[in-house]
């Protein structure tokens, strides 16, 4: 059986105290649902916010001077945010996983569906891990490692990559929904600009919430 997450790169920086978040290996991934703890839910805003922590530039407002606001700064204020991270696929019958590259971001998910459509080549990474997905015909090849004339390689058909790509948006919808829950708790002061943070990043229409208090 072949299946499809989206996940988050984590890194957790140390000292980590705006609110909680679990313990996960450092550059391991969270794949994201609905079904994710509140402090699973705190290390994927977490990374998220981390992801864009740069100082602002040209017509970004300055950095607030409180650690919260100066941490939420970027995802807060950038039009194009970024995360680390991907669609991961698993062929459990092998064992082979295609994984995202150093090229790819949570937010680039829907090039899958473009991908899907035209058939071009997706590449994810570069040397020296290569993550690449082809489509010859009706079938898909994702090799894990085009820099390796062995790479494991996971072959399925369109019709069953676009299946697993609705159930990656709907893992997506879920966890976007969980993240508006959850700021409501732990961001209240904020709690409607980062869901709307995060539904930009994502490409999903923005769950209803309470106005700010």
């Amino acid at each position: 059986m072949i299946v499809m997450h989206p996940v988050l790169e984590i890194y957790t920086p140390d000292g980590f105290d705006l609110w909680p978040v679990a313990e996960i290996e450092p550059f391991g991934f969270l794949p994201l649902s609905g079904e994710l703890s509140p402090a699973q839910v705190g290390t994927a805003v977490m990374r998220i916010a981390g992801c864009n922590d740069v100082d602002p530039d040209g017509d970004r407002p300055p950095r607030p001077a409180d650690a919260l606001g100066s941490f939420l700064h970027g995802l807060l204020t950038f039009d194009c945010l970024f995360a680390a991270g991907g669609l991961r696929v698993t062929d459990n019958s092998t064992g082979v996983t295609f994984l995202p590259g150093c090229c790819d971001g949570l937010e680039d998910w829907r090039d899958w569906h473009q991908f899907a459509d035209a058939g071009s080549l997706l590449g994810f990474g570069h040397d020296p891990v290569s993550p690449v997905a082809e489509r010859f015909g009706d079938t898909v090849r994702l090799t894990a490692n085009a820099d390796r004339s062995d790479s494991p390689v996971i072959e399925l058909s369109v019709t069953e990559l676009r299946h697993l790509l609705v159930g990656a948006e709907r893992d997506l919808a879920d966890f976007l929904a969980l993240a508006a829950d959850w700021a409501s708790t732990h961001l209240p002061g904020h709690r409607a600009r980062v869901t709307a943070a995060l539904a930009r990043l994502l490409d999903l229409p923005a769950p209803t919430t309470p106005s700010e208090p």
